[in-house]
Protein backbone atom coordinates (compact mmCIF):
# COMPACT_ATOMS: atom_id res chain seq x y z
CA UNK A 1 0.00 0.00 0.00
CA UNK A 2 1.10 3.24 -1.35
CA UNK A 3 1.36 6.63 1.21
CA UNK A 4 -1.23 8.75 0.17
CA UNK A 5 0.56 12.16 -1.02
CA UNK A 6 -0.56 15.46 -3.08
CA UNK A 7 1.97 17.31 -5.37
CA UNK A 8 1.10 20.23 -7.92
CA UNK A 9 3.81 20.79 -10.30
CA UNK A 10 4.44 23.24 -13.27
CA UNK A 11 7.39 23.69 -14.69
CA UNK A 12 9.51 22.85 -17.96
CA UNK A 13 10.31 19.56 -19.54
CA UNK A 14 13.67 19.85 -18.20
CA UNK A 15 12.60 20.09 -14.40
CA UNK A 16 9.87 17.83 -14.66
CA UNK A 17 12.78 15.48 -16.02
CA UNK A 18 14.86 16.15 -12.60
CA UNK A 19 12.35 15.54 -10.44
CA UNK A 20 11.78 12.05 -12.30
CA UNK A 21 15.18 11.34 -11.69
CA UNK A 22 15.31 12.58 -8.13
CA UNK A 23 12.07 10.43 -7.54
CA UNK A 24 13.44 7.08 -8.81
CA UNK A 25 16.66 7.56 -6.95
CA UNK A 26 15.08 8.04 -3.75
CA UNK A 27 12.90 4.99 -4.10
CA UNK A 28 9.96 7.19 -4.62
CA UNK A 29 8.65 6.08 -8.25
CA UNK A 30 6.69 2.91 -7.20
CA UNK A 31 8.96 0.84 -9.16
CA UNK A 32 8.01 -0.71 -12.24
CA UNK A 33 3.94 0.04 -13.54
CA UNK A 34 3.32 -3.41 -12.84
CA UNK A 35 -0.18 -3.30 -11.88
CA UNK A 36 -0.42 -2.34 -15.63
CA UNK A 37 -0.03 -5.03 -17.73
CA UNK A 38 0.21 -8.13 -14.72
CA UNK A 39 -2.86 -7.29 -12.82
CA UNK A 40 -1.56 -7.54 -9.85
CA UNK A 41 -2.70 -4.05 -8.14
CA UNK A 42 0.36 -3.33 -6.58
CA UNK A 43 0.93 -0.12 -8.23
CA UNK A 44 -1.73 2.82 -7.26
CA UNK A 45 0.86 5.47 -8.03
CA UNK A 46 -1.97 7.47 -10.31
CA UNK A 47 -1.08 10.88 -11.71
CA UNK A 48 -3.85 13.65 -12.60
CA UNK A 49 -3.23 15.76 -15.87
CA UNK A 50 -5.69 18.37 -16.36
CA UNK A 51 -5.84 20.71 -19.49
CA UNK A 52 -3.95 23.28 -17.28
CA UNK A 53 -3.55 24.14 -13.88
CA UNK A 54 -5.37 26.80 -12.03
CA UNK A 55 -8.89 25.84 -13.51
CA UNK A 56 -11.52 25.63 -10.39
CA UNK A 57 -13.66 23.12 -12.87
CA UNK A 58 -9.88 20.69 -12.90
CA UNK A 59 -9.49 21.51 -9.08
CA UNK A 60 -12.73 20.35 -8.00
CA UNK A 61 -12.27 17.46 -10.60
CA UNK A 62 -8.45 16.72 -8.72
CA UNK A 63 -10.14 17.04 -5.23
CA UNK A 64 -12.28 13.91 -6.24
CA UNK A 65 -9.81 11.84 -7.42
CA UNK A 66 -7.38 12.81 -4.11
CA UNK A 67 -10.92 11.73 -2.16
CA UNK A 68 -10.79 8.38 -4.38
CA UNK A 69 -7.55 7.51 -4.19
CA UNK A 70 -6.98 8.12 -0.51
CA UNK A 71 -10.01 5.15 0.08
CA UNK A 72 -8.20 2.79 -1.76
CA UNK A 73 -4.48 3.71 -0.37
CA UNK A 74 -3.05 5.07 -3.50
CA UNK A 75 -1.02 7.53 -4.35
CA UNK A 76 -2.01 10.52 -5.89
CA UNK A 77 -0.28 13.10 -7.97
CA UNK A 78 -1.42 16.35 -9.49
CA UNK A 79 1.05 17.99 -12.53
CA UNK A 80 -0.17 20.23 -15.56
CA UNK A 81 0.62 23.01 -17.51
CA UNK A 82 -0.01 26.77 -16.75
CA UNK A 83 -1.51 26.65 -20.27
CA UNK A 84 -4.12 24.64 -22.68
CA UNK A 85 -2.13 24.27 -25.78
CA UNK A 86 -2.56 21.39 -28.01
CA UNK A 87 1.44 19.57 -27.01
CA UNK A 88 1.91 21.56 -23.91
CA UNK A 89 0.76 18.15 -21.58
CA UNK A 90 3.29 15.59 -23.78
CA UNK A 91 6.66 16.40 -20.93
CA UNK A 92 4.11 15.87 -18.19
CA UNK A 93 2.91 12.09 -20.08
CA UNK A 94 6.47 11.18 -20.30
CA UNK A 95 7.83 12.03 -17.02
CA UNK A 96 4.84 10.13 -15.42
CA UNK A 97 6.27 6.89 -17.52
CA UNK A 98 9.37 7.77 -16.48
CA UNK A 99 8.39 7.46 -12.97
CA UNK A 100 6.66 4.58 -13.51
CA UNK A 101 3.55 5.29 -12.11
CA UNK A 102 0.84 3.04 -12.21
CA UNK A 103 -2.03 5.35 -14.02
CA UNK A 104 -2.46 8.45 -15.74
CA UNK A 105 -5.40 10.20 -15.43
CA UNK A 106 -5.58 12.91 -18.50
CA UNK A 107 -8.26 15.79 -20.06
CA UNK A 108 -7.01 16.15 -23.32
CA UNK A 109 -5.74 19.77 -24.88
CA UNK A 110 -6.17 17.93 -28.35
CA UNK A 111 -7.42 14.45 -30.24
CA UNK A 112 -4.15 13.80 -31.57
CA UNK A 113 -1.58 15.64 -30.55
CA UNK A 114 -0.55 13.42 -27.32
CA UNK A 115 -1.40 10.23 -28.45
CA UNK A 116 2.21 9.03 -29.12
CA UNK A 117 3.37 10.37 -25.69
CA UNK A 118 0.43 8.29 -24.45
CA UNK A 119 1.48 5.21 -27.01
CA UNK A 120 4.61 4.86 -25.22
CA UNK A 121 3.57 5.24 -21.35
CA UNK A 122 1.11 2.91 -22.33
CA UNK A 123 4.12 0.51 -23.30
CA UNK A 124 5.74 1.36 -20.66
CA UNK A 125 2.70 -0.50 -18.64
CA UNK A 126 1.33 2.64 -17.82
CA UNK A 127 -2.77 2.53 -17.31
CA UNK A 128 -4.57 5.53 -19.47
CA UNK A 129 -7.80 7.04 -18.62
CA UNK A 130 -9.47 9.88 -20.32
CA UNK A 131 -11.79 12.17 -18.37
CA UNK A 132 -13.88 15.46 -19.47
CA UNK A 133 -11.84 15.29 -23.08
CA UNK A 134 -10.71 12.46 -25.07
CA UNK A 135 -8.23 11.61 -26.85
CA UNK A 136 -8.53 9.24 -30.47
CA UNK A 137 -9.46 5.76 -28.41
CA UNK A 138 -6.43 3.93 -29.59
CA UNK A 139 -4.09 6.16 -27.22
CA UNK A 140 -6.32 5.30 -24.23
CA UNK A 141 -7.39 2.30 -22.37
CA UNK A 142 -10.52 4.21 -21.20
CA UNK A 143 -12.44 6.87 -21.38
CA UNK A 144 -15.08 8.46 -18.54
CA UNK A 145 -17.75 10.34 -20.31
CA UNK A 146 -19.05 13.22 -17.77
CA UNK A 147 -22.31 12.90 -19.61
CA UNK A 148 -23.41 11.92 -23.06
CA UNK A 149 -22.56 14.63 -25.70
CA UNK A 150 -26.00 15.19 -27.16
CA UNK A 151 -27.44 15.41 -23.38
CA UNK A 152 -24.60 18.42 -22.61
CA UNK A 153 -25.57 20.03 -26.16
CA UNK A 154 -29.22 19.32 -25.58
CA UNK A 155 -28.87 21.22 -22.48
CA UNK A 156 -27.70 24.14 -23.21
CA UNK A 157 -29.78 24.64 -26.31
CA UNK A 158 -32.91 24.61 -24.12
CA UNK A 159 -31.60 26.81 -21.63
CA UNK A 160 -30.66 29.34 -24.30
CA UNK A 161 -33.58 29.18 -26.02
CA UNK A 162 -36.06 29.35 -23.17
CA UNK A 163 -34.47 32.72 -21.58
CA UNK A 164 -34.24 34.17 -25.43
CA UNK A 165 -38.00 33.33 -26.08
CA UNK A 166 -36.80 30.85 -28.53
CA UNK A 167 -35.38 33.61 -31.32
CA UNK A 168 -32.79 35.77 -31.88
CA UNK A 169 -29.08 36.00 -32.22
CA UNK A 170 -27.05 33.59 -30.19
CA UNK A 171 -23.09 32.99 -30.10
CA UNK A 172 -20.82 30.08 -28.63
CA UNK A 173 -17.68 30.99 -26.60
CA UNK A 174 -15.48 28.14 -26.28
CA UNK A 175 -12.37 27.11 -25.11
CA UNK A 176 -9.71 26.08 -26.91
CA UNK A 177 -10.05 25.65 -31.03
CA UNK A 178 -9.23 21.69 -30.42
CA UNK A 179 -10.85 20.72 -27.76
CA UNK A 180 -12.52 17.31 -28.27
CA UNK A 181 -15.68 17.66 -26.15
CA UNK A 182 -15.96 21.57 -26.90
CA UNK A 183 -16.29 20.49 -30.79
CA UNK A 184 -18.18 17.83 -30.58
CA UNK A 185 -20.69 19.64 -28.24
CA UNK A 186 -20.90 22.52 -30.72
CA UNK A 187 -21.37 20.26 -33.57
CA UNK A 188 -24.61 18.92 -31.65
CA UNK A 189 -25.71 21.93 -30.75
CA UNK A 190 -25.79 23.53 -34.20
CA UNK A 191 -27.47 20.56 -35.42
CA UNK A 192 -29.93 20.73 -32.75
CA UNK A 193 -30.89 24.58 -33.26
CA UNK A 194 -31.28 23.55 -37.32
CA UNK A 195 -33.36 21.08 -36.96
CA UNK A 196 -35.69 22.32 -34.03
CA UNK A 197 -34.96 26.09 -33.29
CA UNK A 198 -35.25 27.74 -36.73
CA UNK A 199 -36.06 31.25 -35.25
CA UNK A 200 -32.67 31.05 -33.32
CA UNK A 201 -29.59 32.21 -35.29
CA UNK A 202 -26.43 31.31 -34.38
CA UNK A 203 -23.83 34.27 -35.78
CA UNK A 204 -20.42 33.22 -34.06
CA UNK A 205 -18.26 30.83 -32.15
CA UNK A 206 -15.17 32.00 -30.91
CA UNK A 207 -12.75 30.34 -28.53
CA UNK A 208 -11.58 31.76 -25.31
CA UNK A 209 -8.63 29.21 -24.48
CA UNK A 210 -9.94 28.65 -21.57
CA UNK A 211 -8.49 31.63 -20.45
CA UNK A 212 -10.14 34.20 -18.54
CA UNK A 213 -8.85 37.26 -19.63
CA UNK A 214 -8.75 36.16 -23.09
CA UNK A 215 -12.73 34.61 -22.50
CA UNK A 216 -13.60 38.06 -20.90
CA UNK A 217 -12.07 40.21 -23.91
CA UNK A 218 -14.09 37.53 -26.62
CA UNK A 219 -17.37 38.33 -25.05
CA UNK A 220 -16.65 42.40 -25.64
CA UNK A 221 -15.46 41.52 -28.55
CA UNK A 222 -18.95 39.47 -29.61
CA UNK A 223 -21.47 42.17 -27.94
CA UNK A 224 -19.47 44.70 -30.17
CA UNK A 225 -19.90 42.70 -33.37
CA UNK A 226 -23.37 42.11 -33.02
CA UNK A 227 -25.08 44.48 -31.79
CA UNK A 228 -28.36 42.57 -31.63
CA UNK A 229 -27.09 39.31 -29.60
CA UNK A 230 -30.05 38.45 -27.32
CA UNK A 231 -27.52 35.33 -25.97
CA UNK A 232 -24.31 33.78 -24.95
CA UNK A 233 -23.73 29.41 -24.80
CA UNK A 234 -20.40 28.96 -23.10
CA UNK A 235 -19.59 24.82 -22.76
CA UNK A 236 -16.40 26.11 -20.77
CA UNK A 237 -16.19 26.53 -16.79
CA UNK A 238 -13.55 29.61 -17.55
CA UNK A 239 -15.32 31.23 -20.55
CA UNK A 240 -18.81 31.33 -18.71
CA UNK A 241 -17.23 32.77 -15.58
CA UNK A 242 -15.33 35.26 -17.74
CA UNK A 243 -18.38 36.19 -19.72
CA UNK A 244 -20.44 36.54 -16.37
CA UNK A 245 -18.03 39.14 -15.13
CA UNK A 246 -18.14 40.81 -18.29
CA UNK A 247 -22.25 40.95 -18.55
CA UNK A 248 -22.76 41.94 -14.85
CA UNK A 249 -21.01 45.34 -15.05
CA UNK A 250 -22.44 46.13 -18.58
CA UNK A 251 -25.24 47.85 -20.18
CA UNK A 252 -26.11 44.23 -21.72
CA UNK A 253 -26.58 42.96 -18.15
CA UNK A 254 -30.41 41.54 -18.19
CA UNK A 255 -30.59 41.98 -21.70
CA UNK A 256 -28.51 39.17 -22.85
CA UNK A 257 -28.89 35.80 -21.66
CA UNK A 258 -26.02 33.68 -20.55
CA UNK A 259 -25.82 29.96 -20.04
CA UNK A 260 -23.23 27.10 -20.15
CA UNK A 261 -21.61 24.87 -18.03
CA UNK A 262 -20.09 26.13 -15.09
CA UNK A 263 -19.19 25.38 -11.22
CA UNK A 264 -21.95 26.63 -8.98
CA UNK A 265 -19.20 28.43 -6.93
CA UNK A 266 -17.95 30.44 -10.09
CA UNK A 267 -21.63 31.53 -10.66
CA UNK A 268 -23.04 32.36 -7.75
CA UNK A 269 -22.84 35.95 -7.44
CA UNK A 270 -23.61 35.97 -11.04
CA UNK A 271 -27.16 34.21 -10.41
CA UNK A 272 -27.65 35.96 -7.48
CA UNK A 273 -27.34 39.36 -9.14
CA UNK A 274 -29.93 37.84 -11.86
CA UNK A 275 -26.61 38.11 -14.82
CA UNK A 276 -27.19 34.27 -15.26
CA UNK A 277 -30.91 32.80 -14.60
CA UNK A 278 -29.17 29.07 -15.16
CA UNK A 279 -26.46 26.56 -16.37
CA UNK A 280 -25.80 22.97 -16.14
CA UNK A 281 -22.81 20.74 -15.35
CA UNK A 282 -22.45 17.35 -13.61
CA UNK A 283 -20.48 17.05 -10.66
CA UNK A 284 -16.48 17.44 -11.44
CA UNK A 285 -15.75 16.14 -7.84
CA UNK A 286 -17.59 12.81 -8.93
CA UNK A 287 -16.09 12.61 -12.27
CA UNK A 288 -12.15 12.69 -10.95
CA UNK A 289 -13.24 10.43 -7.96
CA UNK A 290 -14.99 7.40 -10.50
CA UNK A 291 -12.32 8.20 -12.90
CA UNK A 292 -9.85 7.25 -10.30
CA UNK A 293 -11.55 4.24 -9.30
CA UNK A 294 -11.61 3.16 -12.98
CA UNK A 295 -8.04 3.63 -13.11
CA UNK A 296 -7.57 1.38 -10.27
CA UNK A 297 -10.16 -1.19 -11.35
CA UNK A 298 -7.48 -1.46 -14.43
CA UNK A 299 -4.41 -1.41 -12.78
CA UNK A 300 -5.37 -4.15 -10.40
CA UNK A 301 -7.23 -6.38 -13.59
CA UNK A 302 -10.78 -6.00 -12.61
CA UNK A 303 -11.41 -4.53 -15.91
CA UNK A 304 -9.74 -4.49 -19.31
CA UNK A 305 -11.40 -2.01 -20.92
CA UNK A 306 -13.90 -4.63 -22.74
CA UNK A 307 -17.47 -3.65 -23.08
CA UNK A 308 -19.35 -4.85 -20.36
CA UNK A 309 -16.64 -4.95 -18.16
CA UNK A 310 -18.18 -4.16 -14.59
CA UNK A 311 -16.43 -2.37 -11.40
CA UNK A 312 -17.05 -0.97 -8.32
CA UNK A 313 -16.49 2.83 -7.65
CA UNK A 314 -16.94 3.43 -3.95
CA UNK A 315 -20.06 5.66 -3.14
CA UNK A 316 -20.97 6.27 -6.28
CA UNK A 317 -21.67 2.58 -6.82
CA UNK A 318 -21.29 -0.03 -9.91
CA UNK A 319 -20.09 1.22 -13.39
CA UNK A 320 -20.21 -0.63 -16.65
CA UNK A 321 -18.20 -0.35 -19.70
CA UNK A 322 -20.01 0.91 -22.91
CA UNK A 323 -18.93 0.68 -26.11
CA UNK A 324 -15.31 2.05 -27.34
CA UNK A 325 -14.06 1.65 -23.55
CA UNK A 326 -16.18 4.33 -22.32
CA UNK A 327 -18.16 4.92 -19.22
CA UNK A 328 -20.35 7.40 -18.30
CA UNK A 329 -21.10 9.33 -15.53
CA UNK A 330 -24.51 10.47 -15.81
CA UNK A 331 -26.59 13.32 -17.12
CA UNK A 332 -25.92 16.79 -16.60
CA UNK A 333 -27.93 18.79 -13.62
CA UNK A 334 -29.10 22.44 -14.20
CA UNK A 335 -28.35 24.86 -11.56
CA UNK A 336 -30.73 27.84 -10.65
CA UNK A 337 -31.30 30.67 -8.12
CA UNK A 338 -33.29 28.31 -5.97
CA UNK A 339 -31.08 25.39 -6.34
CA UNK A 340 -27.57 27.05 -6.20
CA UNK A 341 -27.14 27.23 -2.73
CA UNK A 342 -27.39 23.36 -2.29
CA UNK A 343 -23.92 23.32 -3.71
CA UNK A 344 -20.50 23.70 -2.61
CA UNK A 345 -17.94 23.45 -5.55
Amino acid sequence: MFEFTRKTRVGTAAAALALAVTLVATGCSGGSAGGSAGGDGGNLAITFLPKNLGNPYFETSNKGGEEAITEFGGTFEQVGPSEATPTSQVQYIQTAAQQGVGGLVISANDPSAICDALDEARSAGVKVVTFDSDTDAKCRDLFINQATAEGIAKAQVDLISEQIGDSGQVAILSAAANATNQNAWIELMKSDLAANHPNIELVDVVYGDDDDQTSFDRTAALLQTYPNLKGIVSPTTVGIAAAGRYLSTSEFKGKVALTGLGTPNQLREYVQDGTITSFALWNPADLGYLSAYATKALIDGTITGKEGDSFEAGKLGTFTVEADATVLLGDPFVFTKENIGDFDF
